[in-house]
C-alpha cells in the first residue's frame, strides 16, 4: 500500500516527535479507552497527526497540541462538568477538532449521550473516530457546521446547552469579531443561571491585537475578559462571572508565539437572565 504524502513542512510542524509529546494523561487515555497497546501508541498518533496536518496545518496540530488534556487547569471544573452531565445536563465541544475532549470526559464517567461535538471540518470528526477508535462504541453526537451560519444546525439548538467547551477557539479572531462570535456561542446557552462556557485560549500579559501572516488574534488578559463579557452581558440583557488565570507557555509553544504570550484558561457562566 502507498504511504500517504507527507504533509508541507512549517516552523511548527515537528518532523521527528518522540515519546514525550504525548502527555501521561492523554497516553493512558489512549491505551485504557481506546486499547491501544502502550508500544503503538506513538506511531498511531503520528499517522493520524499527519493526515490531519494535509487537511489544515494548525500549529496545534504539527505541534501535537491537541494532545494536551482540555482541563489540565481546570481540575474542580472537569469534576462538576462530569457531575452536571451525569445529571442529565448537556455540554457541546465547540470546534471540537478530533473531540478528544470527549473522550476525556466520557472515560470519566459522563454520559456520552449529553454530549455533543461540533466542527467546521468532518474530516477532524472522522479522525477522532480513528484516533481513539470508538466509531462503532461512542454515542456523542456530531455536527458539522459553523457557528455563523444561519442555516447551520447550531441555529435549531439554540438555548439547549447548558455547557459549551471552547478549547483554542475564542483567539482565532480580532476583538470585534470575538464580541460577535462570544454573542453566539452564549446564544447556545440554556437561558439559566449557572449555565457555563469554559475553556482555553491564546492570552497575553498585555491584552491587544497581533497579526499573523493574515491572520489577527485579539490575545486577552484577565481583565480584558472581563471588561468583554460584562460588554457582552449589557449588550444583551443578562449578566456574567468570569473567572480565569494566565499561564506561562511551555515548550516551543513559547517559541511560536510573540513574547507575552501566554495560555488563558477561563469559566464563564451565566449569572443573572
Amino acid at each position: 500500500m502507498a504511504q500517504p504524502e507527507k504533509p508541507e513542512k512549517a516552523e511548527w510542524f515537528d518532523e521527528n516527535p518522540t515519546q514525550d509529546r504525548i502527555p501521561h494523561e492523554t497516553r493512558r487515555l489512549l491505551e485504557t479507552y481506546s486499547g491501544i497497546p502502550a508500544h503503538e501508541v506513538l506511531d498511531h498518533v503520528v499517522r493520524v497527526r499527519d493526515e490531519a496536518f494535509k487537511i489544515f496545518p494548525y500549529p496545534c496540530i504539527g505541534q501535537f497540541r491537541f494532545l494536551n488534556p482540555s482541563f489540565s487547569e481546570l481540575g474542580q471544573e472537569y469534576e462538576e462538568v462530569v457531575k452536571r452531565l451525569g445529571a442529565g445536563q448537556k455540554l457541546l465541544d465547540m470546534a471540537c477538532c478530533f473531540g478528544q475532549t470527549i473522550r476525556q470526559l466520557v472515560a470519566g464517567g459522563a454520559p456520552a449521550e449529553n454530549i455533543y461535538g461540533c466542527d467546521l471540518e468532518s474530516a477532524f470528526i472522522d479522525l477522532g473516530y480513528k484516533l481513539f477508535k470508538d466509531r462503532g462504541t461512542l454515542q456523542s453526537k456530531f455536527m458539522v457546521a459553523d457557528v455563523f451560519d444561519p442555516s447551520s444546525e447550531l441555529i435549531s439548538m439554540k438555548g439547549q446547552f447548558d455547557m459549551v467547551f471552547a478549547g483554542s477557539f475564542f483567539h482565532l479572531w480580532g476583538y470585534e469579531k470575538q464580541i460577535e462570535v462570544s454573542k453566539a456561542i452564549a446564544a447556545l446557552l440554556r437561558p439559566a443561571p449557572g449555565s457555563t462556557i469554559l475553556g482555553r485560549q491564546i492570552g497575553a500579559a498585555a491584552a491587544g491585537e497581533k497579526t499573523f501572516s493574515t491572520v489577527t488574534m485579539y490575545r486577552h488578559n484577565v481583565e480584558s475578559l472581563q471588561s468583554m463579557w460584562k460588554e457582552i452581558g449589557q449588550d444583551l440583557g443578562v449578566e456574567f462571572t468570569v473567572k480565569a488565570v494566565l499561564k506561562e507557555l511551555a515548550g516551543d509553544q513559547a517559541a511560536l508565539y510573540t513574547e507575552g504570550a501566554r495560555w488563558l484558561w477561563f469559566v464563564i457562566r451565566l449569572k443573572q437572565v
